[in-house]
C-alpha cells in the first residue's frame, strides 16, 4: 500500500513539475525591426537620411527569423514620394534578415518611402506591426531612368552610361564655374573651334519616347550669327540652335513612321502663336522676354517626346513653352503615323556634336555646316548637366528638376 502511495505521489510531482515548465515557457516574440541599413547609412534612425545612393542595397534585420514565403512585393513596398510611383524591388529573405534592392536606379535628390506590411511574418507566424521609413537619394533632383548624364567636372565623360568621348573627340574645351556651387563646373565653348564628339549618338535618340535636358549659357561677346548648340547630323538626327538675335530657338528632329523617317522642327520664336500645323500650345514671349532667357543667362532647356501620344513639348526653366501633336496632321501625311525618334544620318556620322550642328564626319555637306570653318555658327558659351532619357519625363518632374538645380 505504501508503495502504491509513493508511486502516486511521484507521478503527481512529475506532472506538477511538467506543468510548471510548460507554464514558464516563453511565448514567441512578434516580428520586429531591429536595424535597417543601406551600406553604412542608417535608415532606422531618428531622422530620415538624405544621402542614400541611387542604387542602394538595403538590409533589414529583425529580432527573430522571417518566414521567407511572406517576404514578397505585396508586404514590402517602396514608392517615389512626389508622384506615388511604385518601385520594383528584388527581395531576398534569409534567417532574420531581408535584403531589398531596387531593380532600376532611383532618381537623384528624390524622397522615397519603404513600407513593411502586416503580411510579413516570423517563422512562428507572428506578424510585424506595419511600419514605414523614408529616405532621400543623394544629389539634386532628377527623374529616375536617365541613360546618360554629362556633368563636365574637368572632363566630358558620361557618368551613367557608355557615351564617353574619345580623347581626340574633345577639342578646345575648358571647364569653368557653372551656374552655382553645387553644380561644380561646366564645359565652356569658344565659338570657333570648341567641340565634343560623343560616339554612338544615334543610340541616344533611337527610341519611341525621349527626353533631353541641359543647362546653357550663351556668350554674346563678339558673336553675330546663330549658335549651333548641339547636333547629331543636324535634322537627320536632332539639333538645337539659338537664333543670332536671341529672339528664338529651335530643335530640329528626325522622327520614325512605318517605312521611313521625317524631320520636324520644334521652332519657338518670339511672339509665337498657334498658326502652324499641329501646334497645341505656344507661349507668346516678346523679343525682349525671349532675349532675357537666351542671351548671356543660364537657362534650363528640356524637350520631351511621348511616343504613344505623339506629343512633343518644350520647356524653359521648368515652364512649358510650346507643344505639338502629330495626331493633328492629315491622315494622308506620314507624320500622323509617327512612332518615335530615329537617326537617319550617315552611319559614320553618328557622333553627337556639342558645340556644332554635326560632327567632323559630315552628313550635311553645305559649307555653312562645315566645322572646319571657324566663321560658321559655332556655339559660344557654357553647357552643363546634359541628360537623356528613353521616356518622356512629366511636367512636374521638369519643374522639380529645375527648382532643385536653378542658379
Amino acid at each position: 500500500m505504501r508503495t502504491k502511495h509513493l508511486f502516486t505521489n511521484l507521478f503527481l510531482l512529475a506532472a506538477a513539475f511538467s506543468l510548471m515548465l510548460t507554464s514558464c515557457k516563453k511565448d514567441p516574440d512578434p516580428l520586429a525591426l531591429e536595424s535597417l541599413m543601406a551600406g553604412t547609412i542608417d535608415l532606422n534612425g531618428a531622422t530620415s537620411p538624405a544621402n542614400v545612393p541611387i542604387n542602394p542595397t538595403i538590409v533589414a534585420t529583425f529580432n527573430v527569423d522571417v518566414d521567407p514565403a511572406t517576404a514578397t512585393a505585396s508586404t514590402i513596398t517602396m514608392v517615389q514620394d512626389y508622384d506615388d510611383a511604385p518601385i520594383a524591388l528584388n527581395i531576398t529573405a534569409s534567417g532574420n534578415t531581408i535584403t531589398i534592392a531596387p531593380q532600376s536606379s532611383l532618381g537623384t535628390g528624390a524622397l522615397y518611402q519603404l513600407s513593411f506590411g502586416a503580411g510579413l511574418k516570423s517563422v512562428d507566424a507572428l506578424a510585424i506591426t506595419p511600419l514605414q521609413r523614408t529616405f532621400t537619394t543623394e544629389g539634386t533632383f532628377a527623374p529616375a531612368g536617365a541613360i546618360a548624364h554629362f556633368t563636365f567636372e574637368d572632363n566630358a565623360n558620361d557618368i551613367i552610361g557608355p557615351w564617353d568621348p574619345a580623347a581626340g573627340g574633345i577639342i578646345d574645351i575648358t571647364y569653368t564655374a557653372s551656374r552655382n556651387t553645387a553644380a561644380g563646373k561646366a564645359a565652356t565653348f569658344n565659338g570657333s573651334t570648341s567641340l565634343v564628339e560623343i560616339p554612338n549618338g544615334d543610340l541616344l535618340m533611337n527610341t519611341n519616347s525621349f527626353t533631353v535636358s541641359f543647362w546653357m549659357k550663351t556668350n554674346s561677346e563678339g558673336k553675330t550669327n546663330n549658335h549651333f548648340v548641339m547636333g547629331l547630323a543636324g535634322w537627320n538626327g536632332f539639333q538645337y540652335e539659338v537664333f543670332g538675335g536671341y529672339d528664338g530657338s529651335k530643335f530640329a528632329i528626325q522622327y520614325e513612321y512605318p517605312g521611313g523617317t521625317a524631320s520636324e522642327d520644334m521652332w519657338f520664336p518670339a511672339l509665337a502663336d498657334l498658326g502652324w500645323k499641329g501646334w497645341t500650345y505656344a507661349r507668346s514671349l516678346t523679343a525682349a522676354e525671349m532675349m532675357a532667357l537666351l542671351k548671356d543667362a543660364w537657362i534650363n532647356i528640356v524637350y520631351t517626346f511621348n511616343g504613344p501620344t505623339k506629343v512633343g513639348t518644350l520647356y524653359f526653366n521648368g515652364q512649358k513653352m510650346k507643344s505639338f501633336d502629330f495626331n493633328l496632321w492629315d491622315d494622308t501625311d506620314n507624320k500622323s503615323k509617327i512612332t518615335g525618334l530615329k537617326y537617319a544620318g550617315l552611319p559614320a556620322g553618328n557622333q553627337l556634336a556639342l558645340g556644332f550642328i554635326q560632327s567632323r564626319t559630315r552628313t550635311i555637306t553645305d559649307d555653312w555646316a562645315d566645322y572646319s570653318n571657324p566663321e560658321n555658327q559655332h556655339f559660344k558659351g557654357q553647357l552643363d548637366d546634359i541628360r537623356f532619357w528613353h521616356k518622356a519625363i512629366t511636367e512636374n518632374e521638369v519643374l522639380l528638376m529645375y527648382n532643385s538645380e536653378r542658379p
